[in-house]
């Protein structure tokens, strides 16, 4: 019997093959990772990964953790699913934040994500253009490299739109707290 691979987890594998080519990697803050010219993105945890590869990371959507019912309606009425044929640019974004966010409570942290940094309200005004997944790493219960893997995708002509969202994201109180971020843009073949 085998499993099937779960349908919230997925593998990023950096290296010379993959469906996406990337068209520019930049580490904004903290240690880089290897430069890569593609990424491929595999559904579920990738059994093994290629020996030609640089590296992989993996992550899993999991339950809301700071959206009210209000904010998680609205984002459900909005958002759209990551693939859409015109979607054909692409943003990989590592995050990992500092201990002291983590030894925050949950309503602390919540109170500095949308309270004071907006976060939601922000990506909002962006949807549908931007379609967006979050995945965590923290859940795995392993030392990943990374908090949370961003992917997010766009048509060419939302590059300028994805752009002002990071920048109004990363201008915010929360990044006060990040202490890794990598930026890798992507086009699909």
């Amino acid at each position: 019997m085998t499993d099937a691979p779960n349908s919230r987890a997925f593998t990023f594998i950096g290296g010379d093959h993959g469906n996406w080519a990337v068209v520019s990697q930049r580490t904004l803050l903290g240690a880089p990772i290897a430069q890569v010219a593609r990424v491929d993105i595999v559904p579920g945890i990738a059994p093994a990964i290629p020996s030609n590869a640089a590296w992989s990371l993996r992550g899993v959507a999991t339950n809301d953790r700071y959206t009210t019912a209000v904010e998680k309606a609205e984002l459900v009425k909005r958002q759209v699913p990551i693939g859409r044929t015109e979607a054909t640019r692409a943003t990989l974004v590592l995050m990992r934040k500092t201990t002291a966010w983590w030894a925050l409570a949950q309503d602390e942290r919540r109170a500095i994500l949308e309270e004071q940094s907006h976060h939601i309200a922000i990506g909002l005004r962006y949807l549908p253009a931007v379609a967006r997944r979050l995945l965590h790493c923290r859940d795995f219960g392993t030392a990943e490299p990374f908090d949370f893997i961003g992917f997010l995708d766009y048509a060419p002509a939302d590059e300028a739109a994805f752009d002002d969202m990071l920048a109004q994201l990363r201008a915010t109180r929360e990044w006060d707290f990040m202490d890794r971020e990598i930026d890798i843009r992507l086009t699909g073949a």
